[in-house]
């Protein structure tokens, strides 16, 4: 007598057993040549830090001396009086290594994220906002826009000097800065609409199929 086909039985938990290959498996495992770059970036970090306390110091003498040192296009350093604009050139320094530094952040937290490790920070109090929903499409959205807020901070320290500039080279080197800041916020634009129509349109999910077993006819 034929018995009723009947379904293989599942995996209590959910989860397939996959047998992975030894190649597969090296391939995967070498995502981890990734983590001395990302230790080297935290490195170019302490760097960056030295570099602001150096700023932050000639900013100090600046103005409690009332004097800098200025180095013209031929090398020769030369003592002028301490500015409101050249106070105005310095915390726009001071800000610029900062974006620079939370670029860095960003790249080493939801790079390493994105594609060594999970760092499991899910319970921390101090988890980033923006790594919780981290991917590859939102971290080069938002490594865009860090790029147009270091590029302002350099334009604007551009336009303040604009008149020594203009009477030293000229106007193109501001024009092309201005472009290459254009082209900048486009390239944020053209990522922000890529992530926005992947996210309205995701990849449709391919339906598995049941496997049954055919008991023998007896």
């Amino acid at each position: 007598m034929a018995q009723a086909p009947t379904t293989a039985p599942t995996n209590p938990s959910g989860a397939e057993t996959v047998q992975r290959s030894a190649v597969g498996t090296l391939i995967f495992a070498s995502r981890w040549l990734q983590l001395p770059l990302y230790l080297g970036l935290i490195v170019a970090q302490a760097f960056y830090v030295w570099q602001f306390m150096k700023e932050l110091w000639h900013l100090g003498v600046g103005l409690f001396t009332g004097q800098v040192e200025h180095v013209d296009a031929d090398g020769h350093a030369h003592v002028e009086a301490f500015t409101s604009g050249d106070m105005i050139i310095a915390v726009l320094g001071l800000v610029d290594v900062v974006m620079i530094a939370n670029l860095l952040i960003m790249v080493i937290i939801g790079g390493y994220e994105t594609f060594v490790s999970r760092i499991r920070l899910d319970d921390h109090p101090d988890q980033p906002e923006w790594l919780s929903h981290v991917n590859a499409n939102v971290l080069k959205t938002k490594l865009a826009m860090s790029i147009i807020g270091i590029s302002s901070i350099h334009l604007l320290a551009s336009f303040i000097e604009a008149e020594s500039t203009i009477e030293k080279t000229g106007w193109q080197p501001l024009l092309w800065q201005t472009v290459i800041h254009l082209a900048f916020i486009v390239s944020a634009m053209a990522l922000a609409w890529i992530d926005r129509v992947s996210t309205k349109h995701p990849p449709k999910p391919v339906a598995s199929t049941p496997v049954v077993a055919h008991a023998d006819a007896s």
